[in-house]
């Protein structure tokens, strides 16, 4: 028995040795070509982009489609009428969602466009008051007059010279910046618009693309490999339908809130504001910060004053939404600790920008979820085992050894 049992260990050590010898070669191999990969990588993603585009759509548009359909003709059983229930839901859904970021963006770009020389003009302003006040007033006479009078001591014309320059140069990088981003946007509409037509296509067909896709990896697959990839996939699905009810359902939350707390304090650009607070609060954690930023952007073109009680009631808003609200309506869904919701925003920023930081938080979410998993299943396992191995060595109860012995002079 014992050689045997050394016998797998000695094999066991060697699967180990091997596979931690070729990881380590794999991965030289990879950091020397990095570049080449990373290239590599990039062609295949920019190959499947439109499917990828696709797939992320359904997936934003399946949350709405399902609550549609559960609610359309349910007191008919006319087939005709039954068979329309998945496009009606699909076309509504497709409008609901694509309505949405085209009202916000037509409320937000045209202003956006107009506070940009608003604010120029008052910088400018702004500058010719300083220069009236320096030569108005006697510096020297006021408290610290001396210090004022040497911050003071610029050619404020010289001055307005260089900032006039700065803006008309920043204007044309502005420009071109803006044609670049036009003509990226004008290459990506195929994009848009082939995802969008495979994720109607796979919306319609979904139970029959699961379906095929159980086939295919119940056929091709070992049963164990199989079944827990079918869990991944439902694991990941479920995550990103909670995710999004959630979210969506929060950003709508800090959308109203804001929207009446900006009529409370008769602020500027309520309808527009809001509703960019409430689509960047679809970003986790630093979304609403984004809208802040921006919507304190376009009232500072109106009344600098407003902007100062704009942002300290965002931030009071905010601390409101983050401690009350958030962890009720996305921490339960999520399951995922602050500290991983911050890095899951970061990393998929820096990977995909603003998509990525939407997308980040599901996936570290899933993920999160399978290792939680696996880590109490190992440690399950190791607990049997352990509990196996000391029942092997542990001598006899007492009461047991006892027994025995009476038996033995009841024979004897």
């Amino acid at each position: 028995m014992e050689p045997k049992r050394s016998d797998r260990r000695i094999k066991r050590l060697t699967k180990w040795i091997i596979g931690i010898a070729a990881a380590c070669i794999l991965i030289f191999i990879a950091a020397s070509n990095l570049d080449v990969i990373l290239s590599v990588i990039s062609n295949i993603i920019g190959l499947f982009m439109p499917l990828i585009v696709g797939v992320i759509i359904a997936v934003i548009i399946n949350v709405p489609m399902s609550s549609i359909e559960k609610r359309l003709f349910t007191k008919t059983n006319k087939p005709r009428l039954l068979k329309l229930k998945r496009p009606l839901a699909i076309i509504l859904a497709e409008l609901l969602v694509f309505g949405i970021f085209m009202l916000v963006a037509a409320l937000v770009i045209p202003e956006l466009i107009n506070a940009v020389p608003l604010l120029a003009n008052m910088l400018l302003d702004l500058i010719d008051k300083l220069a009236t006040l320096e030569s108005s007033m006697p510096l020297e006479d006021l408290p610290f007059g001396d210090y004022l009078a040497n911050f003071f001591d610029i050619d404020w014309n010289s001055a307005r010279d260089a900032i006039n320059s700065i803006l008309r140069t920043y204007s044309g990088d502005f420009m071109n910046t803006a044609l670049g981003t036009v003509g990226s946007v004008a290459g990506g509409l195929l994009n848009f618009v082939v995802g969008t037509v495979f994720s109607i296509y796979s919306l319609f067909h979904k139970e029959k693309l699961q379906s095929q896709a159980r086939r295919l990896m119940n056929a091709w697959l070992p049963s164990r490999i199989s079944r827990y990839s079918q869990h991944v996939a439902s694991v990941f699905c479920e995550t990103f339908k909670n995710f999004i009810t959630a979210q969506t359902t929060e950003a709508l939350i800090l959308g109203s809130l804001c929207a009446v707390g900006m009529m409370i304090l008769r602020l500027p650009y309520v309808p527009m504001i809001s509703a960019l607070v409430g689509v960047t609060a679809l970003i986790p954690v630093i979304g609403a910060f984004i809208g802040t930023i921006v919507g304190a952007f376009m009232i500072l073109a109106v009344d600098p004053i407003k902007t100062v009680i704009f942002v300290i009631f965002l931030l009071v808003l905010q601390q409101i939404e983050g401690n009350l609200i958030y962890p009720k309506v996305v921490g339960a869904s999520i399951r995922l600790p602050a500290m991983w919701v911050l890095a899951a925003v970061t990393v998929g920023g820096s990977i995909g920008g603003p998509l990525g930081m939407l997308i980040g938080v599901p996936t570290a979410s899933a993920l999160y979820t399978l290792v939680r998993e696996a880590t109490e299943h190992r440690e399950m396992k190791i607990a049997e085992e352990s509990g196996q191995l000391e029942a092997q060595i542990s001598p006899p109860d007492s009461d047991t050894a006892d027994t025995e012995k009476s038996g033995d002079n009841l024979s004897n």
